[in-house]
């Protein structure tokens, strides 16, 4: 596909971004669309694979056919096989009257499976018969019946990791696995994430008349450093409460604001594992992590409870002797994260834990000249909470 025509397939689906393994996706979606190839489509929950199975039906011969998507993690273990393959009246109680399943009722067209990876096995074997055969029977009949459908699967999770727990036939991973599509997460979409950000944020504005929003440079850096584990979905309901509850209704010569990074970071989540001093490589198809890989896990945890350690005796000494805050050295172990709920502060003389805390922070601050980024990095917090707890100060000095 040349640029031109991507930005038509992406106009016509409403996608946003630039990324290069996003545009590989589509164009992967586009060219395996007209073919009859079962496709399986792979991805973090939330990134938008939903999409894909609607381009390729709508490029595929079978656009003027039925197109069904399934969600075969919402539908009960016991009643999957009988939304799948359809049922006969009298099969099981609650079956009054004969019922044609998904397979029957996507004849001619295309099937969508998504979380194909919570199927059971009875219902696994089935799927397999029909990928092969074209062939299923319904629930209570002994008839075999005959569909035309073209499927295309999606999961969120390894399937071949589930395939060498035994918890997916091995058969049926490699029948769906003719044609695999990854789409990318959105930390991998760095770039796209303030593109997107500004087309939720508009559109939710426009939708309740309310003034455009806006980012400057360090609320960009705060949006493109948090890793968005819920990917485009969570990103698209953090948008819509920044703009819900920071903006305001549009007035004459003021259809717009901006808002800084102090302003977003209490909308963004502190993560728990950013404080620990290593990434977990991802697994690429294994069981999990080999031994030299658990053994510097369980080393960077250890390392990580001598800091807190640390900072817990270096608190207590300050409660102590409150005097001897101004010579305490600005140490590289991380403050208490923002998620723990404070408490009443104990005063011991007239220091609290959270004034030390905040002592602390300002005067790493004032070493490196109020460059957060630096600050942050010298205590080991995110610039995330250095802006919250920023932002706190501030409000408790306007009340």
């Amino acid at each position: 596909m040349d640029s031109q025509d991507l930005q038509r397939l992406k106009n016509k689906y409403d996608i946003i971004g630039n990324d290069a393994a996003l545009n590989h996706a589509l164009e992967m979606a586009v060219a395996v669309a007209p073919t009859d190839l079962t496709v399986l489509i792979t991805g973090e929950s939330g990134v938008g694979k939903e999409v894909l199975p609607q381009i390729i039906h709508q490029n595929s011969r079978r656009k003027t056919g039925k197109y069904l998507a399934v969600n075969c993690g919402a539908i009960p273990e016991g009643t999957i096989n009988a939304e799948l393959f359809g049922h006969e009246k009298g099969a099981f109680t609650g079956a009054v009257a004969e019922r044609k399943g998904y397979f029957e009722e996507a004849d001619g067209g295309t099937l969508f499976l998504d979380e194909i990876g919570e199927l059971p096995k009875e219902t696994q074997a089935m799927l397999l018969r029909v990928l092969q055969s074209g062939e299923f029977i319904k629930v209570g009949s002994s008839k075999v019946q005959k569909t035309d459908v073209r499927v295309i699967a999606a999961t969120n999770i390894n399937l071949r990791t589930a395939m060498e727990r035994g918890n997916f036939r091995e058969d049926l991973y490699y029948r769906l696995n003719a044609v695999q599509i990854m789409m990318p997460s959105l930390r991998e979409r760095k770039d796209d994430i303030y593109l997107l950000f500004r087309k939720f944020s508009s559109d939710f504005s426009e939708k309740y008349n309310l003034r455009k929003i806006s980012l400057n440079i360090g609320a960009i850096s705060l949006l493109k450093g948090y890793r968005w584990p819920g990917n485009v979905r969570q990103l698209k309901n953090v948008s819509e409460s920044i703009t819900a509850l920071l903006s305001s209704p549009v007035v004459p010569g003021a259809e717009r604001i901006e808002l800084g990074a102090a302003d977003i970071a209490r909308f963004i989540p502190d993560e728990h594992d950013s404080l620990l001093p290593m990434s977990v490589p991802a697994s690429s198809g294994g069981s999990g992590l080999n031994t030299d890989e658990k053994r510097a896990f369980v080393q960077a945890i250890l390392d990580l409870k001598q800091e807190i350690d640390s900072l817990k005796d270096r608190v207590h000494a300050l409660e102590a002797d409150p005097r001897a805050l101004p010579e305490a050295p600005i140490h590289s172990a991380p403050l208490p994260s923002d998620d723990v709920e404070w408490q009443e502060p104990v005063p011991s003389g007239n220091v609290s834990i959270r004034e030390a805390n905040e002592a602390l922070i300002e005067k790493a601050l004032e070493k490196h000249g109020g460059n957060i980024r630096e600050a942050a990095a010298e205590l080991g917090l995110s610039e995330r909470t250095i802006y919250r707890k920023l932002a706190k100060k501030k409000e408790k000095a306007e009340q």
